[in-house]
């Protein structure tokens, strides 16, 4: 071997030993070396669309007697800005309507004088107003984020609609809701014991807080042994209720005229008279109310009549069409704009629960005419809205078996 290959040789083991001692220290490094963690940042606390974490908070409810000036200037507010803060919320807030039991919010700097950096005052579960003073004092307007979940609730009507609700812990409104959706079809005020309900409903939260109940989306009914079902559908940008057959559950005329009150009396051929105290005919429904309660029009129409009239005392009678008539008697007042001659809507407030005339105490007595003839009101059929269209009945057939579906799957409480 000669030399030059023999220092070739020695050149190349050198070099990879060298190699491998690289290597080896690499390899060392990087199995020794702790891989380095992510640095945690804490996302910043955000109310009212204020970023919070640097300010002391303070957090109180008005008490009665006090407003919202007298309130921003206990916390260390100059008398420049204090006599901006009514000038500054017309057109914003009504400083009249701030309520006792309603909280208000302040911020203030930690550090330095203490200075009060914003003052928000909550007008609702919704609503607020921000009294900026940052630099220059400012006012605006706010609204939280309202979010929407779907929710069920059933129950057995034991005593009310309303007291059933509360027991299946639901928002009582959905009595007034469903009494809203059914009043063509259902006389509420002669709901039993027995009846039953499903219903399918938006509730609205702010917060984790429910604030109100949103859309009602399907509902059922069993009253007096028959089933009534309502599914919301929207067609030609209309959304309205329909039975399980796509008929509209609007009619043409309201089931009743007042809401959530009870029959005193019923139509009949020989009642006895609860002041005259002798048996004559009485072709209406009585309906025990207090005093002051809206009495609405079942139908739209002409009113013929808006006056006083002996024992009837302040009656409204309207003229629906060719067939129908309606009065409405024993009034306290007439609703605005109601009049001889004039027009009303169906649901219009034609006048208020009174005791006028003959009546022994606060009622509405109902009548309803048929070609100038008294009819009972509690028995008249009405005739239905629109129903639901050829074009859309595939996709409100699909819609409501879904919702049919559900209501399957909701335990009866």
């Amino acid at each position: 071997m000669t030399l030059n290959r023999k220092l070739r040789k020695w050149f190349l083991i050198l070099a990879s030993l060298i190699a491998i001692g690289i290597a080896l220290v690499l390899l060392k490094d990087f199995i020794i070396l702790p891989i380095a963690k992510p640095v945690q940042v804490q996302s910043p606390t955000i109310e009212y669309g204020i970023v919070t974490d640097s300010f002391s908070i303070v957090r109180e409810e008005v008490k009665p007697g006090q407003n919202l000036v007298e309130i921003i200037s206990e916390f260390n507010v100059d008398k420049e800005q204090s006599g901006k803060i009514a000038e500054l919320s017309v057109g914003v807030f009504d400083l009249r309507k701030v309520r006792a039991g309603n909280e208000y919010i302040a911020m203030i700097e930690n550090k330095g004088n203490k200075k009060l950096q914003y003052f928000i005052y909550e007008i609702s579960d919704t609503n607020y107003i921000v009294y900026d003073f940052k630099d220059s004092l400012h006012v605006h307007f706010g609204t939280k984020e309202v979010k929407s979940r779907l929710r069920a609730a059933s129950g057995t009507i034991q005593s009310s609609l309303w007291n059933t609700l509360e027991d299946a812990k639901a928002d009582p409104n959905l009595a007034i809701a469903l009494a809203q959706i059914y009043q063509w079809a259902i006389d509420f005020y002669a709901i039993q014991k027995g009846d039953e309900f499903k219903v399918i409903y938006e509730d609205l939260s702010v917060e984790g807080k429910s604030v109100g109940l949103g859309i009602i989306h399907a509902a059922w009914f069993k009253h007096a042994g028959k089933d009534y079902y309502a599914y919301r559908f929207e067609q030609g940008g209309v959304s309205e209720y329909f039975n399980q057959m796509g008929e509209n559950l609007r009619r043409e005329f309201l089931k009743a005229p007042l809401k959530f009150t009870r029959i005193s009396s019923k139509f009949s051929n020989s009642r006895l008279h609860p002041v005259l105290r002798i048996r004559r005919p009485h072709h209406g429904v009585d309906y025990a109310a207090p005093s002051g309660t809206p009495v609405h029009a079942i139908g739209s129409g002409i009113v013929l009549k808006a006056a006083y009239s002996g024992g009837a005392g302040r009656i409204v009678t309207i003229k629906h069409n060719a067939t129908y008539s309606t009065s409405y008697m024993h009034l306290s007042g007439f609703g605005s704009g109601v009049r001889t001659g004039s027009r009303v809507s169906q649901g219009q407030v034609i006048g208020y629960v009174g005791s006028s005339g003959l009546s022994t105490g606060p009622h509405l007595d109902f009548r309803f005419y048929r070609n100038g003839q008294p009819i009972d009101p509690l028995r008249v059929e009405s005739p239905p809205a629109y129903p639901v269209s050829a074009q859309y009945k595939a996709e409100f057939d699909s819609i409501s078996a879904l919702y049919t579906k559900n209501f399957l799957l909701i335990k009866q409480e």
